[in-house]
């Protein structure tokens, strides 16, 4: 609740509520990241730096082994390398898409493969909407695999590519 003071004796009181969210934006935008993320993964398939480089946000921050790459040039440069060789040395799809109720924000997650298909761990990533149906990277993570990972990995992925 915010109070609005016009002259000394009148104060307004403005509530703001988020208005709930109707489904059909909520699958809209669920399914814009999902094919967001799929066009990321596909971009280390195709050896396609250019693409890869259209979804990360410039305000970018990627872990890794190291310290995290923090802007997206940064991120570049620490993931051409991904790039270099003729086959790409690790694949992923998302398993699971969160939107925002706003739209805003997005957090998209799965595992990430070898060559062979061997299972490596599992990506995190939160996207942001920068303008209407542009979603980019803003965080990336990889986090080590559970019990459940290994047990799910042999199913289908609901939202995998």
């Amino acid at each position: 609740m915010k109070a609005l003071c016009i002259g000394a004796a009148f104060p307004i009181v403005l509530s703001v509520q988020a208005a709930p969210l109707e489904p059909s934006l909520a699958k809209g935008w669920q399914a814009e990241v999902a094919a967001a993320e799929c066009a990321f993964a596909a971009s280390m398939a195709q050896r396609d730096f250019a693409a890869f480089e259209q979804r990360v946000s410039e305000q970018a921050i990627f872990f890794g082994a190291a310290d995290p790459l923090l802007g997206k040039s940064a991120v570049l440069a620490g993931w051409k390398t991904y790039f270099e060789a003729q086959l790409a040395p690790f694949s992923w799809a998302p398993d699971e898409v969160v939107v925002s109720p706003d739209g805003s924000l997005a957090h998209s997650s799965g595992l990430v493969r070898d060559p062979k298909g061997g299972l490596l761990m599992r990506f995190n990533s939160v996207w942001r909407q920068e303008s209407p149906g542009v979603w980019r990277v803003v965080v990336d993570r990889a986090s080590p695999l559970t019990a459940a990972d290994r047990s799910a990995a042999s199913k289908p992925s609901a939202t995998g590519c």
